[in-house]
């Protein structure tokens, strides 16, 4: 089974060209599975593993190792893709992962904030202090673009294109997508690049647009803190993080009519299901409305 993986990951890697940690990832619940079944079936050979061994496994890592479905689900793909590999090679007779059922997740609406919080976290920043234009760049172009933080970061010089109001980023599987950027946030940005980057500009930097006072990329950690710290200078009691202006951006596009696969290609979302919870959220958001307003409701 060892061998496998191994050549598993590497088709991963070199095939695929997926990221080193979904590598990293699959290979932990790949081990994870191999160990088990080891130790538990006395069973090494993949072809000898049959139904059973997977729910088996999949009960102790629920009941006794208490995992969340949402846990339990990323073990499951990752046993699953792996399987699927193996069959189409030949080495296992048949796929037996196929006919295991995905545990069924939790739905947990994404927290948001409000358009008028937004507002007074953005203009709560005082353009006149030290790195105030950077970070008030920073928190716009999360909100008007929707980039993860570590979108953000990475975010480099050559792909910004401020008179097209455009940002090409690289998201997750390496894979590239080209992103609106609003006039907001096309004008704090170009005053952050004329105003602040030059003097941060040091012999150890990059063509990263968003750089630390010694120069050097932002890492995601320090993004964190900077919104963190913004927020609360805002006075914004709830807990505030880069993730969230991102569900806020999805959610307000909806909320004023976007469409759903337009806000999917935004986003970056492989998958539809994955952006559909924001109709949840607007729909959470219509049910409070109208139990709040309607005289029966």
């Amino acid at each position: 089974m060892e061998i496998e993986i191994d050549r598993f990951i590497r088709y991963l890697a070199v095939e695929k060209g997926l990221s080193l940690n979904y590598q990293l990832s699959v290979r932990r619940s790949l081990e994870a599975f191999a160990g088990w079944v080891r130790e538990r079936c006395g069973v090494e050979d993949p072809a000898l593993i049959e139904l059973p061994h997977f729910t088996d496994y999949l009960a102790h890592r629920r009941l006794e190792d208490k995992l969340a479905a949402s846990s339990l689900r990323v073990q499951l793909i990752a046993i699953k893709i792996f399987f699927r590999h193996l069959a189409a090679k030949g080495k296992v007779p048949v796929d037996v992962a196929e006919r295991i059922d995905s545990p069924r997740l939790e739905k947990y609406l994404p927290e948001t904030l409000n358009e008028p919080a937004v507002k007074r976290l953005l203009e709560s920043i005082d353009d006149t202090l030290p790195l105030s234009r950077r970070d008030r760049a920073i928190l716009e172009l999360l909100y008007a673009s929707g980039l993860r933080v570590s979108e953000l970061t990475g975010a480099r010089l050559e792909n910004l294109f401020l008179e097209e109001g455009a940002i090409r980023v690289t998201g997750k599987g390496n894979k590239t997508r080209l992103v609106p950027v609003g006039s907001a946030a096309r004008e704090s940005i170009g005053q952050y690049l004329a105003g602040e980057r030059p003097a941060l500009v040091s012999r150890h930097s990059g063509s990263e647009i968003f750089l630390s006072k010694w120069g050097k990329k932002l890492t995601t950690t320090r993004i964190w803190q900077i919104v963190k710290e913004r927020a609360r200078l805002a006075g914004i009691e709830s807990n505030v993080y880069p993730h969230l202006l991102r569900h806020s951006f999805a959610t307000h596009l909806l909320g004023n009519g976007a469409d759903l696969r337009v806000i999917q290609e935004l986003l970056g979302h492989a998958d539809i299901a994955t952006t559909q919870i924001y109709t949840h959220v607007d729909q959470k958001h219509l049910r409070d409305v109208h139990r709040k307003f309607h005289p029966r409701g």
